[in-house]
């Protein structure tokens, strides 16, 4: 029997006849949903508990077996007992669902789409027609409250409106421009902050002989974008404009790259820059805004770019802040919306002064100030507070990507997910739900021409991959960053892949030497790369790593600069070094390491310390922070190094923990 299943909607499954399937209760549909996100990927027991319930009860894992064995009954009712399941198969520490990808209402969707854009309008047409007729309602009706749901419900919902929207450009295409106008009026007005769909509905007008209507369409726009965003429209709206205006037939084409296109460049820059000084008053707010995207492009060119555009940031601020307008500062600080990847700041004082900043502003807005203003504000806090495990800093990336959500706004998304990422470091284990995250950046960042967000996206799914140990994945998504990363000139993504590849080399049978070798290799991208916070202590605590888990002599240089990681890795290399009890005393006076990259890493450091001495206490303690990450390698989640699987630091200290008792 073949099976059909529906996501797009409430969670259904059909079978060769089209009869529902009955699916049982709520937490079965759950989980069925659950291991359909997962695109045939395995979903630990673990997380599949985490996921059912906000509370895990007593029992939870049992539970949730249980109803594995209720789904597969209810999909294979003809399965002989003990014969292997076809659809929800056993893999490792969980399950998969196994199932042609066009089984899958959503899967077979995204490959309509997909497929759509490199078809011609008419084809394009009929294959969106159809695709959007499976949708049912909401994806994942029913699953309101959980969080992995609402990513997917977000990243299907984004997808259906470009398809809708791609739908009615093949429409115009054809000669049909007069049927695109109904639909897509309706388009914008549930989804106001869609620049392309109010483009699409004046260019329909336009192509309806309406030109009347199509201007207004394009001021309602530039009003509602001006009024509530506090944003003029993009090059686009306003080039069509210009376009109705003069008569001119609209088209969107590319424009080939000229053998002089770099001199002429520099020509432009040159005399832009000129004419700007001589019109733009010193001390103007529309310069104090200016230079805040000077800072922003600056800091993705990496090295002393990124020096300068930290040094300034801070004045800018400060500027704004002096002027005594509340929206103007929400703007500056809001506007540095530059990606980061690294869980632990290059100038963490500058970072407290950015958060304090940003709540005093939020806390002197108005109430009618546009919510992407107040999503700007809140997502910096969030961004900024990395590696605190602050609880309003998690607070504040909720709401922000709420806010981004409902406004519909890609850039905001991408921005409010940045932050999202920085507080998904609650508890090891996490590296699945930052892998969602990196998935939604990536195809928002696609879909809406951010390749900066995207070159993250993909740099945030590698490291989450190589926790996993899915090196094939996590191998896409670094060359996707690389290609990226060149095209759009941001070098600050290879040192993140030098690593990375550093890292897989180690984690997949290298020598020592050999592993060794890379790490030191890799080490020299960061010299001159503008990121502290990154550069200090990594070469060592990824040569420790290395040795911890290969079982070899921790033979480091004793001059060597830990830096931050210094009070984790002192226990272990004191009980090397013979040192016992100073050992000893060293673990009893050691805080929790900040959650962050190398949460796990550290507890496994720790763990191999408290074992090594007998201390029973932190033993316990890094057992039950290491648990949740059973099925990762640890440290791995940095993209940058691993000190093997927590799974082997779990046995060892409960072994040791026999041993005490």
């Amino acid at each position: 029997m073949q099976v059909t299943f529906g996501v797009l909607g409430p969670i259904e499954a059909w079978d060769d006849a089209g009869t529902p399937v009955a699916l049982k209760g709520p937490k079965h549909r759950a989980l069925l949903a659950r291991l359909i996100a997962a695109y045939g990927r395995v979903v630990s027991v673990n997380a599949l508990v985490d996921d059912l319930w906000e509370e895990p009860p007593a029992g939870a894992v049992s539970a949730t077996r249980t109803f594995v064995a209720a789904l597969r009954r209810a999909l294979e009712p003809d399965r002989p007992p003990r014969a292997p399941a076809r659809f929800l198969v056993s893999k490792g520490p969980g399950y998969a669902l196994r199932t042609p990808r066009d089984s899958v209402d959503a899967w077979r969707f995204e490959d309509a789409v997909t497929a759509a854009s490199a078809a011609s309008p008419s084809v394009t047409l009929a294959r969106l027609d159809e695709a959007l007729g499976w949708w049912r309602g909401p994806a994942y009706a029913g699953l309101d409250d959980e969080p992995w749901a609402r990513t997917e419900r977000s990243r299907l919902g984004e997808l259906r409106l470009t398809a809708v929207e791609r739908r009615s450009e093949a429409r115009i295409a054809v000669g049909r421009a007069a049927d695109a106008v109904p639909e897509l009026d309706a388009h914008v007005a549930e989804h106001p902050w869609r620049e392309k769909g109010w483009r699409l509905l004046a260019l329909a007008l336009y192509r309806d002989d309406r030109q009347g209507d199509a201007l207004a369409v394009l001021r309602r726009a530039r009003d509602l974008l001006v009024e509530h965003l506090g944003i003029d429209p993009g090059p686009q709206l306003s080039r069509l404009e210009t376009d109705i205006l003069r008569h001119a037939v609209p088209v969107d084409a590319d424009v080939a790259r000229d053998p002089g296109a770099d001199e002429s460049a520099g020509l432009l820059w040159a005399d832009a820059t000129a004419a700007y000084a001589r019109t733009v008053a010193t001390g103007s707010r529309v310069r104090l805004e200016t230079t805040v995207g000077l800072l922003r492009s600056l800091a993705v060119t990496g090295g002393p770019g990124l020096e300068e555009a930290r040094r300034q940031r801070m004045a800018t601020v400060t500027a704004a802040e002096q002027l005594d307008d509340p929206e103007l500062t929400a703007r500056v600080i809001g506007a540095y919306d530059v990606p980061g990847i690294w869980t632990r700041s290059d100038d963490p004082d500058q970072a407290v002064q950015v958060i304090a900043a940003a709540e005093r502003t939020l806390a002197r807005l108005r109430p009618d100030t546009a919510d992407a203003m107040r999503a700007r504000l809140l997502a910096t806090i969030a961004l900024e507070s990395r590696g605190t495990g602050s609880a309003r800093a998690a607070e504040a990336a909720r709401e922000a990507e709420r806010i981004a959500r409902r406004l519909g706004d890609p850039t905001l998304l991408a921005f409010a997910l940045n932050g999202s990422f920085m507080q998904a470091f609650d508890r090891a284990g996490r590296a699945p739900r930052r892998d969602e995250i990196g998935a939604e950046l990536v195809a928002l960042s696609s879909r809406h021409g951010l390749p900066t967000f995207e070159i993250l996206g993909h740099l945030i799914q590698v490291q989450a991959r190589g926790a996993l140990a899915d090196f094939g994945v996590a191998d896409e998504h670094a060359d996707a960053a690389d290609r990226l990363a060149e095209r759009h000139e941001r070098p600050l993504a290879g040192v993140f892949t030098t690593w990375y590849r550093a890292l897989r080399r180690a984690a997949t049978g290298a020598s020592l030497d050999v592993a060794d070798t890379a790490y030191r290799d890799a080490a020299t991208t960061l010299d001159g790369a503008g990121m502290p916070g990154v550069e200090r202590g990594i070469l060592p605590l990824a040569r420790l790593c290395l040795r911890v888990w290969r079982g070899a002599p921790l033979d480091i240089d004793d001059e060597a600069d830990w830096g931050p990681y210094e009070q984790w890795v002192r226990p272990l290399l004191l009980a090397a070094g013979d040192r016992p009890a100073d050992a000893t005393a060293a673990l009893r006076r050691l805080p929790d390491p900040p959650r962050d990259l190398l949460y796990e890493a550290m507890w496994c450091l720790v763990g191999r310390a408290a074992c090594v001495t007998g201390e029973r206490m932190m033993m316990e303690r890094a057992r039950s922070e290491l648990a949740p990450a059973a099925d990762e390698l640890a440290g791995a989640g940095s993209g940058m190094l691993t000190a093997g699987p927590v799974a082997g630091y779990l046995a060892e200290i409960s072994t040791a923990l026999e041993r005490t008792s």
